[in-house]
């Protein structure tokens, strides 16, 4: 069975498992960056991204995760997850671990709209898709290489790239796991590309 890593150190993690096991493969809370090596695929969750940096260093994972993401093995990032994967974070210097051709603005939803529903299409994912919005970021600008998923209110909400995927919603807080299961589909198509 497809084993799918979600990040333990800070956010909504056994949400994200009973999705990922509600979509046919085995969820694993990764706490120590050696089981990196055990699992197939990877959810970095929602949390607060500069919390989750700053554990990110203290338990060593930094290097581990690039190398993850550059072995061609696939990572979702859910909310601050997609702020760790940016390429580039509006007004800061620098960006996290720089793994997807995307430029995000934080908190970018303001004040008055810090948590909000909308019903979204999502690219091969499917119609009317229940996105949960807390505090969310959004992308402002993607590479030509990115493949935009969904886009709220002019926002773009969701992008591909290659066996990188992001969402600014968080998926794992409904029980619409389709975004989950695109995910796992991910992994299963780059387990056989790995493989051959």
């Amino acid at each position: 069975m497809m084993k799918i890593g979600v990040l333990g150190l800070q956010g909504a993690v056994r949400e994200h498992v009973r999705s990922i096991e509600a979509s046919g493969a085995e969820g694993i809370i990764v706490k120590k960056k050696e089981q990196l090596e055990e699992i197939d695929g990877l959810i970095l969750p929602g949390g607060e991204s500069t919390t989750m940096r700053r554990l990110i260093d203290k338990y060593g994972f930094f290097d581990a995760l690039v190398e993850f993401g550059n072995q061609g093995k696939p990572i979702f990032g859910t909310c601050a997850g997609l702020i760790l994967l940016a390429g580039e974070i509006a007004g800061q210097e620098n960006a996290h671990l720089k793994l997807m051709d995307i430029k995000v603005e934080r908190n970018a939803f303001g004040r008055q709209r810090e948590s909000f529903e909308a019903e979204l299409p999502i690219k091969g994912v499917g119609e009317g898709f229940n996105a949960v919005f807390i505090r969310a970021p959004y992308i402002v600008d993607v590479n030509e290489n990115v493949d935009v998923l969904a886009v709220y209110n002019d926002a773009i909400v969701a992008a591909r790239q290659g066996h990188f995927l992001c969402s600014a919603f968080h998926p794992e807080l409904t029980d619409d796991d389709r975004m989950t299961a695109y995910f796992v589909k991910m992994v299963e198509e780059s387990l056989k590309e790995l493989a051959s």
